[in-house]
């Protein structure tokens, strides 16, 4: 019942005209607009998230986010189309997901005591009247000084499988650092305060 009245109030985007879709099937991502209010449907991607040579990190998440966003607005060629991508980032390297505990391990002792990025990239996307608007936060967190029983006290939890940087910070993953600066909802997955600004720019009317 939940999804059909989302995908009812997708439709009243009335300042815009279209549809409004969200291309990610995250639950952490729809919670988020959910909370805000505005409506939309979710529709996967479907493509294939690989990583070009030359490519920051932050470049890395700029391509991803506007590549989900093209994916899924050829297919609803007059939907404003919301995608996103999050990239994570130690001593300008990309972190990637760990394949395992002992690689979770591994990435969990190289951050402890120092400061990494995450950047959150968003993508507005519409074929026609053509739309496409693409921006990045970037957030710096700081880790504890972790004991080797604190990594393996959260490696138990097994919050780390599937997250760049093994961890999830909306979870038990906040009990493992000093500091975080910037927008809390990109850490989340979706930068909120940015995204409502394009959507207004956009012509989306989001109150009354």
């Amino acid at each position: 019942m939940r999804q059909k009245i989302h995908d009812a109030r997708s439709r009243q985007n009335e300042g815009s005209g279209a549809e409004l879709v969200l291309a990610s099937t995250s639950p952490f991502r729809q919670s988020l607009l959910r909370a805000a209010g505005v409506g939309f449907r979710a529709e996967a991607p479907g493509v294939e998230e690989h990583v070009p040579p030359g490519l920051s990190p932050k470049q890395l998440a700029r391509r991803l986010a506007l590549l989900k966003a093209e994916a899924v607005a050829f297919r609803n060629p007059g939907a404003l189309v919301i995608g996103s991508d999050q990239t994570a980032e130690l001593d300008g390297a990309l972190l990637r997901k760990p394949g395992s505990r002992a690689a979770a391990r591994r990435q969990l002792e190289a951050m402890a005591g120092r400061s990494h990025w995450l950047h959150t990239a968003v993508a507005l996307r519409r074929l026609s009247p053509p739309l496409r608007r693409v921006a990045v936060e970037s957030i710096k967190l700081t880790m504890r000084r972790l004991t080797a029983r604190e990594i393996e006290a959260y490696l138990d939890t097994d919050e780390w499988q599937g997250c760049a940087g093994s961890y999830r910070i909306e979870g038990r993953g906040i009990l493992l650092f000093d500091s975080v600066r910037g927008d809390y909802h990109a850490i989340v997955g979706l930068p909120m305060l940015r995204l409502v600004r394009m959507l207004r720019e956009a012509g989306v009317r989001l109150l009354g």
